[in-house]
């Protein structure tokens, strides 16, 4: 059966609106953002003692909205430079967007429109902290809802020239820990920072794997990214690094007596890890049969989060 349905909908009834817009968030992507917040929050309580909670909801819903936000400016102006135009049944579901425009679901003004309507609502709930907590909020904001508009946005587009997997690193590290710490304690301190750089780290070789099925794309694009940059093989170090990196943070911190030792919990992840690079060296250049891989680092980066504010809340509790 054929359903009527508004100009920049799919008429079909496997498509309604909810389910076309839900796939246009990238909902799967949106945990990076959600586990650092929840971690700054779990450090405060377990390291301070204390904890506001709505304050705690504020922040969690002002990343996640920004997050959704981030997806969709991105999906914009990928689309706009012919980025996300992957080969018809070679499309990688963790990567190249969420495909809502190029299939015509929905139109550019309105993406760009829900976009601009996310980064609004986190706007306010920036506005309403800083108001609460202090400035230092409206620092942390400043910089992680500049760096959500001009990943793709004219005319910075920072991951468009080769910053883009830094500046993921920070914003999904240190400037979401730090912030969710400071509206708790109203203060910073080193090991909510230290805590922040294993999960950016990780961030780090998301979006390197993330970007390794798109290299063909993103170079046509004018997308220069480290991958499209240097190269497949040259990714594949990147991202083993990124992840090497997290875990080195991560005993380090442990030995220095940084963070508590019950955060060993974080290497529950490593065998997922190890099964990741196994099939991205075996299989970096054929992006289908990457999809494990996209998919396993997903799993990596929400099995350490969840660990580590696991860690966390057992130190708090003894």
């Amino acid at each position: 059966m054929r359903l009527r349905m508004k100009p920049g909908y799919a008429v079909d009834g496997e498509k309604s609106p909810w389910r076309v817009w839900f796939r246009a968030t990238r909902f799967h992507f949106v945990p990076p953002s959600i586990l650092p917040a929840i971690l700054g929050s779990v450090i405060a309580w377990s390291r301070a003692h204390v904890f506001e909670p709505g304050y705690f909801c504020l922040v969690v819903a002002g990343v996640t909205i920004n997050h959704v936000g981030l997806n969709m400016i991105d999906d914009v102006f990928d689309y706009l430079h012919n980025v996300d135009t992957a080969p018809e049944g070679e499309k990688n579901p963790y990567t190249g967007g969420s495909g809502v425009l190029t299939e015509g679901l929905l139109t550019v003004p309105q993406m760009f429109r829900a976009a601009m309507a996310c980064f609004a609502v986190t706007a306010l709930i920036g506005f309403y902290l800083t108001w609460a907590c202090g400035w230092v909020v409206m620092i942390f904001g400043i910089i992680g809802m500049a760096s959500s508009l001009f990943y793709t946005m004219p005319p910075v587009q920072f991951g468009y020239r080769g910053f883009g997997e830094l500046g993921l690193l920070v914003n999904f590290g240190p400037i979401i820990v730090l912030g969710s710490y400071y509206v708790q304690t109203r203060t910073l301190a080193l090991e909510p920072l230290i805590a922040s750089l294993i999960l950016g780290f990780m961030m780090w070789s998301m979006i390197i794997i993330n970007e390794i099925p798109d290299y063909e794309e993103d170079r046509r694009g004018g997308k220069w990214n480290l991958v499209a940059r240097f190269g497949r093989k040259t990714a594949v170090k990147l991202y083993a690094g990124g992840l090497a990196a997290a875990y080195a943070v991560l005993l380090a911190s442990i030995l220095m007596k940084v963070t508590p030792y019950l955060t060993l919990l974080g290497f529950a992840s490593l065998p997922l890890t190890l099964r990741s690079l196994r099939i991205l060296t075996a299989n970096y250049g054929d992006r289908m049969k990457l999809i494990p891989a996209n998919l396993t680092m997903i799993q990596v980066h929400l099995l350490t989060g969840s660990s580590l504010i696991l860690g966390y809340l057992i130190h708090g509790m003894v």
